[in-house]
């Protein structure tokens, strides 16, 4: 069948191949991508336009799916709509590299919601009470300062920072810098940095270990089986930190992904390209950075102002 006569339909099974074998995304995100899409094939089916091509489709099309999602039963969430919006955005680019002729992508405006809530993230004093919270008297303290430590230090994810090994970190007297390759989100593949302190709270807790547990992180539950890996969760870790956020008396939604939007932060804040940062985080697109310039943009208009030398001109 040619481009022209092929329906957006028949080509969804093409695009989510795409997806894994050209993208290399994840078997769980390829599954929500195809659970997003069907509910626009659905509305496509709905209203007589299963048979409609990629060329024929039109920004009315995309006004009455909106309209739609708004008013689905039970109710979504902005948040929500914008995720079905974003899986027939990214279909459109897929047309637009196979040059297949559609609306172009950026007709597809997500939407914005004034109570939605903004990128969580913590200031450098915050961090630092949060960083010094745990008491290091036991060996949990000190896992859990190294926890917290590895979070910032490295901006790792959550799945990222449980999936770590041991051998992974070749930690010595001397080390006072360390790099190390993990494999991310997608099964892409990055190199992560430690900081000198994040390394030595990393050493004070491994002097520490006396079992043969392979992963860097462990529980020290009595409930573990002795012949069971002992390596903690992401939800293990989420409560950590929900921990120590209430010892440091800091805003109660602070997460794991919250020290990690902080790293971000921190870097832009201190004038990194956000190509790079790109590059720390492991985000595949640099749409996904993006959404940090909103909090650095203040900043950079202080520093614009204070700076450049056009403001310091005579008129």
């Amino acid at each position: 069948m040619n481009k022209v006569n092929k329906t957006i339909i028949k080509y969804i099974p093409n695009y989510l191949d795409y997806l894994e074998i050209d993208q290399g995304l994840a078997p769980k995100s390829i599954e929500n991508y195809d659970r997003f899409l069907k509910k626009f094939v659905g509305w496509l089916d709905k209203n007589g336009l299963s048979n409609i091509k990629p060329h024929q489709l039109t920004a009315e099309h995309i006004y009455k799916y909106k309209t739609f999602l708004s008013h689905s039963s039970p109710v979504l969430k902005k948040n929500t709509q914008n995720y079905y919006l974003i899986s027939l955005r990214n279909l459109l680019k897929y047309f637009a590299e196979k040059d297949i002729t559609t609306l172009p992508a950026d007709k597809i405006k997500l939407l914005r919601d004034k109570d939605d809530r903004q990128i969580k993230f913590l200031k450098l004093e915050q961090i630092e009470k949060l960083l010094l919270s745990p008491a290091l008297d036991s060996e949990s303290g000190l896992r859990d300062r190294a926890i917290l430590e590895t979070l910032f230090s490295a901006g790792l994810r959550v799945a990222e920072l449980v999936a770590l090994d041991r051998d992974q970190l070749k930690i010595t007297d001397k080390t006072d810098f360390l790099e190390v390759v993990i494999k991310g989100k997608g099964g892409r593949i990055r190199t992560v940095y430690f900081s000198p302190r994040a390394i030595e709270a990393l050493r004070k807790y491994l002097n520490k270990r006396t079992d043969m547990d392979k992963a860097l992180f462990i529980n020290y539950s009595k409930k573990d089986a002795q012949n069971k890996s002992r390596r903690l969760t992401v939800r293990s870790v989420e409560n950590i930190v929900k921990k120590y956020v209430k010892i440091a008396g800091l805003p109660v939604m602070t997460s794991p992904h919250s020290i990690r939007h902080s790293y971000a932060t921190d870097l832009l804040g201190s004038g990194v390209d956000l190509r790079l940062v790109q590059e720390f985080l492991g985000h595949r697109n640099i749409t996904t950075t993006q959404i940090y310039t909103h909090i650095t943009n203040k900043q950079l208009k202080d520093v614009h102002q204070k700076y450049h030398g056009g403001s310091k001109i005579r008129k």
